[in-house]
């Protein structure tokens, strides 16, 4: 093939400098204004007939009803940062009346994959429209939830994520609009007070909680028998907890533990002191011990890291905990505190905005189940306010002049949010870095780790399966075109380094791939590091192993094949030049989302169309990364800059040897034993051979004439020695 022309990639920069000032205007506007149109007035206020002006000041427009406004709209994440699960925000349109009441609320746009996979996305939409008729008045004044979260079985965290957003975003709307008497005043404007570093006698656990330093709820088999009974659900109702009515079903007790004087008297001096030395500036820290039939953690945070049951909120903000916020302990020291079964420590980060000295809700979900795969749910809220005796008035004082504006305020905590995900994958990190690791000493020092072909082969079929099994299945670290896409959108809108900070595996592997472009070209990703790449070279392997027959198209067909994937990627790059979720829909041609995000968990005709790929690379090794792949054609591109040039060649390869080109896996190497850099995967086949003394011509050859010269040297050696063995008188002279 012919290099791609420098013409060419001029286009394409200017092609993304113009597309951005084309739309940097419509890219920088609300996301309400992309999806209004998307919902009918009447979907979201019943009655409502049109839509007004989007204001300037803030994203939301009026609902109208016969020309008169009566409610407004807005989309959750023009307030809130709605990220779930997939990275991406979750985009839902919301209808408020104009007494702070929803009036009903559309989703519009989501990638989440657990709705993606087995889900019905229609309970999803169902839930969202069962908001309608929430007071967030009431919100605000209880302090947490008022109203009944219907969860989805199997969709727990999203739908929880989605109650956290439409809240409070409904909230901060209604504080902005002043609607049903709600207004800026009511937001948290600092703590009027401190809490009391004092440190007095350690208290008993009964003083502490006649005071209200800590909370407890318990409730019995029979309560919650009847709670279901109250909470309208018959299938709930129908499957009672068995056993006396009498017996504790779940018995749990808070405290706020960061405070000196109750953490010393719970958690004693040494655990103390360990709390503070676990906890940061502005973390606090709450003790939640439990006992009974029901626990409080469940199994959810072992699973997905996050623990399902258990909130706490403070006016319209919301703090789940994961499982680096977690600690278990031993028990509490107290001396006449009850024996609890589960005793454990959570932490509150300061990007939380939590206010110790302000009243807030500890709120834990109960669950039963109605059938093989779905639940009921039921809340329980257990308010807490800290005594005043460890409360402390400050007075207030005009902010310095160097406080930190909220564009800066905003930066910080986008800065710890990604360091913070970083932190909390350290292990995924640390596996990845080790792989680059290895795989930058086997490129650095190729001669030696091919000169075994055996050791080699069996190396680079557990570095694929690790490849495939850690980075793929496990981590989900598989990059794809869509990435590159919005690389370019990113470009285009005013490049930020968080958006890519938010996924330390994806960032770390692009970065690598960067470096690798300048040294080794494209192969050292698709050859080595993509978990779909590695998944047809192990299944071909298996096939080969089975004695399936591999088919080798014809050279001139197989070069006139080549281009589509250049032509893949080129078609994509400009649809996401006019609409980057239309490019994402296209991008489906990639196999990755379905075989390696999702584990083939998804509709038909997706599974269908991987496994015929699969199908095809058993017969023809890495068919899908040869003629279809957009992700290498890109790739392919910039690779053409190399600086190094490391594989080797002997000046017979391709004339007349044709023993590189006939095993090359992916038939990158030309008959006349040039190696295209735009196909190859760096598979260091070919270094092998380079070396092999049973099928390179030329190290035969070399060999043949080596063991010939040592013959005749030999040779030679031996008829001096049996001349002088003739002639003992005379004196030895010997000629080397």
């Amino acid at each position: 093939m012919k290099k791609i022309p420098f013409q060419l990639l001029l286009v394409l920069g200017l092609a993304i400098v113009f597309a951005g000032k084309m739309q940097a205007r419509a890219d920088s506007a609300s996301v309400l204004s992309h999806y209004l149109v998307k919902v009918a007035p009447n979907e979201i206020l019943p009655g409502a007939d049109a839509f007004g002006a989007i204001r300037s000041d803030i994203p939301v427009a009026p609902i109208l009803k016969g020309g008169k406004t009566v409610g407004w709209a807005f989309a959750t994440s023009d307030f809130v940062g709605t990220i779930g699960y997939s990275g991406k925000p979750i985009h839902i349109v919301v209808g408020v009346s104009t007494d702070a009441v929803i009036t009903g609320a559309k989703l519009v746009k989501h990638s989440e994959p657990i709705v993606l996979v087995g889900i019905p996305e229609s309970k999803i939409r169902r839930l969202i429209h069962s908001y309608a008729g929430t007071d967030l008045k009431a919100e605000v004044k209880v302090k947490g939830s008022s109203h009944k979260l219907d969860i989805v079985s199997g969709a727990t965290v999203t739908v929880m994520i989605i109650d956290d957003t439409i809240l409070r975003a409904g909230i901060k709307v209604s504080r902005a609009l002043g609607l049903g008497g709600m207004s800026g005043a009511d937001l948290a404007t600092g703590p009027k007070f401190t809490i009391s570093q004092g440190m007095g006698p350690a208290k008993s656990w009964q003083d502490l909680l006649g005071e209200g330093a800590i909370r407890r709820i318990t409730v019995d088999v029979g309560q919650i028998n009847d709670a279901f009974a109250r909470s309208g659900n018959k299938k709930a109702a129908a499957r009672p907890e068995k056993g006396d009515p009498n017996d504790t079903y779940l018995d749990v007790a808070v405290a706020l533990v960061s405070v000196p004087e109750i953490g010393r008297s719970l958690l004693g001096d040494a655990e103390y002191k360990n709390l503070k030395n676990w906890l940061k500036p502005g973390e606090q820290a709450i003790l939640v011990v439990g006992r009974g039939r029901y626990s409080f953690k469940g199994t959810g945070y072992v699973r997905g890291g996050i623990f399902d049951r258990i909130t706490v909120t403070q006016g319209d903000r919301t703090v789940r905990f994961h499982d680096h916020d977690h600690r278990r302990l031993g028990r509490v020291a107290a001396p006449d505190a009850p024996e609890f079964t589960e005793t454990d420590l959570f932490k509150i980060p300061a990007d939380a905005e939590f206010d110790p000295t302000a009243p807030w809700s500890f709120n834990l979900l109960v669950h039963r189940a109605i059938g093989p795969i779905k639940k009921a749910f039921l809340t329980y809220h257990l308010g807490y306010r800290l005594p005043d005796k460890y409360l402390v008035p400050v007075v207030r004082q005009a902010a310095p002049a160097q406080a930190m504006s909220p564009d800066e305020k905003e930066a910080a905590a986008k800065t710890a949010l990604w360091q913070k995900i970083w932190l909390t994958r350290k292990y995924e990190i640390a596996g990845l870095l080790a792989m680059l690791l290895v795989l930058t000493g086997v490129f650095f020092f190729q001669k030696q780790a091919t000169r075994n072909a055996r050791v080699f082969f069996w190396f680079r079929m557990t570095y694929l399966t690790v490849t495939l099994v850690f980075l793929g299945w496990y981590a989900n670290a598989q990059l794809s075109v869509v990435n590159l896409m919005a690389l370019a959108g990113s470009l285009r809108t005013g490049f930020t380094w968080d958006a890519f900070l938010l996924d330390p595996m994806i960032f770390i592997l692009w970065s690598s791939v960067a470096v690798a472009l300048m040294f080794w070209g494209r192969g050292a990703y698709c050859g080595w590091l993509c978990p779909f790449g590695a998944l047809q070279e192990l299944t071909n392997k298996i096939a080969r192993a089975l004695h399936v027959p591999q088919i080798r198209l014809p050279w001139g067909l197989h070069e006139r094949l080549w281009p589509f994937k250049y032509l893949i990627f080129l078609v994509l790059f400009g649809i996401s030049l006019a609409s980057i979720p239309l490019a994402e829909h296209y991008a489906e041609v990639e196999p990755f989302k379905t075989a390696i995000i999702l584990k083939f968990a998804r509709g038909w005709p997706y599974v269908a169309y991987v496994l015929a790929l699969l199908f095809a690379g058993l017969f023809i090794e890495r068919f899908y990364c040869r003629y279809m792949c957009p992700l290498g054609g890109a790739l392919a591109i910039p690779a053409r800059m190399r600086m190094f040039q490391w594989l080797k060649r002997y000046r017979e390869c391709g004339n007349p040897c044709q023993t590189c080109s006939n095993e090359c896996p992916v038939d990158s190497i030309h008959p006349t034993g040039e190696i295209n850099p735009n196909e190859c995967i760096n598979c260091l086949h070919c270094q092998v051979l380079y070396q092999s003394d049973t099928k390179c011509p030329v190290v035969i050859k070399q060999l043949k004439r080596r063991a010939k010269d040592r013959a005749a040297i030999e040779s030679s050696r031996a008829a001096m020695e049996r001349l002088l063995a003739d002639q003992p008188g005379k004196k030895e002279t010997r000629h080397v």
